[in-house]
C-alpha cells in the first residue's frame, strides 16, 4: 500500500521494515508521545526505549494495508508480523501530524 502523501508515516513504516530504530525515530517530534496499547512514552528517549524492547527485539513488522483521515488523525491498519504471541496481529495506528513530523502516534489492536 503506498502512504506516500504522509511522508512521516511512509518513514517510519519504510524503517519498521527495516527494523532500524534510528530512522524509526526519526520522523518523531522530540517530544512526540506515543500510545501503545494503554503504555505512554514520552520523547525520543522513551520512545527509542520501546522501539528497541518491543519492536526489534522480537522482529515486530507493520504491514498497513489502510489508510484513512479520521477527525484530523491518520488512521493506518493492518497486520504486524514477528516472534511474539499470537503473530501475526492486527493492529491500529492514530496518527497525529503537525509541521511534517509525528506528534502522537496511538497503536492499539
Amino acid at each position: 500500500m503506498s502512504i506516500e502523501p504522509h511522508k512521516p508515516i511512509a518513514d517510519y513504516v519504510a524503517a519498521n521494515a527495516r527494523l532500524d530504530a534510528d530512522a524509526m525515530l526519526k520522523p518523531f517530534a522530540a517530544d512526540a508521545v506515543f500510545l501503545d496499547n494503554g503504555k505512554r512514552f514520552e520523547g525520543h528517549n522513551q520512545i527509542r526505549k520501546l522501539f528497541e524492547e518491543e519492536v526489534i527485539a522480537v522482529k515486530a513488522i507493520f504491514t498497513p494495508d489502510t489508510i484513512r483521515n479520521e477527525n484530523g488523525q491518520i488512521v493506518v491498519e493492518g497486520p504486524a508480523h514477528g516472534n511474539f504471541p499470537g503473530s501475526p496481529l492486527r493492529f491500529t495506528y492514530r496518527f497525529t501530524l503537525q509541521a511534517d513530523e509525528i506528534r502522537t502516534l496511538e497503536v492499539t489492536l
